[in-house]
């Protein structure tokens, strides 16, 4: 309609997916896509740039959120979470599993940023070793404390939890498969709060189904909004439905930050937080 063929903005979140094509069709009257998310692999940047339109996040508003969700993922998964509760279901308050302690365990976090220096602060209060795998050595004022890890295997092998906290790429794609889940020890707890796409679920169930997983906790999936049955009914499977922001004080902080985005675009500044 006219509305639309004039629009100079549009806000998108990580559901919607533009193209190429979903963004050569777009008005040439549009100046900024605002996504109300940190990460942008839902949106094709090298079209965006080539229509000259700007792209903006809303980077930072988060971290602690998702950090925060990452720890009910550990402990979910660590103590059988998901199998408990079906005892709670069936009626009964009186569960015989046995879970895993995360006090005292090592913590491998793959992508220290800044959701991941937030998981780091907050395992300090479970006494943990923390370890960290990134593609440089942050300052160590930054570090959280934790060991930085060059080495990928050394790292993995040391890691008796590992999450994950990097950005979703070409490059990462399918990053985590059958040769990471081997190269963790026996009984490893795995986490993903990042995104689906970095996993091999194939992998994954295969770790978890040969025993050598003890179990995982994920927040993200490979073909969402789509699940693997085999995922959401896997017993040692601690599984949300991609809610690590999803809360009153975190959506509406994220929001305001892609609104001031699309205002200062409008009146002809830069967007604070651009990423083309």
């Amino acid at each position: 309609d006219a509305r639309r063929r004039g629009a100079q903005a549009l806000l998108v979140s990580v559901q919607n997916r533009l193209d190429a094509a979903a963004i050569d069709a777009l008005p040439d009257t549009l100046r900024i896509i605002a996504t109300v998310s940190v990460g942008t692999d839902h949106i094709d940047l090298a079209a965006a740039a080539r229509r000259g339109i700007v792209v903006s996040n809303t980077p930072g508003v988060l971290d602690a959120c998702n950090a925060d969700l990452t720890w009910l993922l550990i402990l979910g998964a660590a103590r059988r979470a998901a199998e408990a509760m079906d005892y709670i279901r069936r009626g009964t308050a009186l569960c015989p599993l046995l879970g895993t302690r995360v006090s005292g365990r090592s913590l491998g976090i793959w992508g220290m940023g800044r959701i991941g220096r937030e998981v780091a602060r907050r395992a300090t209060g479970f006494g943990m070793q923390v370890l960290y795998h990134n593609r440089n050595r942050l300052p160590p004022q930054g570090e959280q404390g934790a060991l930085f890890c060059p080495d990928r295997a050394d790292f993995l092998a040391r890691s008796q939890i590992l999450t994950l906290h990097m950005p979703a790429s070409a490059a990462t794609d399918g990053i985590i498969d059958a040769g990471v889940f081997a190269a963790l020890p026996p009984g490893a707890i795995f986490i993903n709060a990042a995104r689906g796409s970095l996993v091999d679920e194939d992998a994954l169930l295969a770790a978890l189904g040969s025993g050598h997983l003890a179990g995982a906790g994920l927040d993200v999936f490979r073909n969402e909004p789509d699940l693997d049955p085999r995922l959401s009914n896997h017993p040692r499977i601690f599984a949300l439905p991609h809610i690590g922001s999803a809360t009153v004080e975190t959506r509406g902080a994220m929001a305001a930050m892609a609104i001031d985005n699309v205002e200062a675009v409008l009146s002809g500044a830069p967007a604070p937080t651009a990423v083309t």
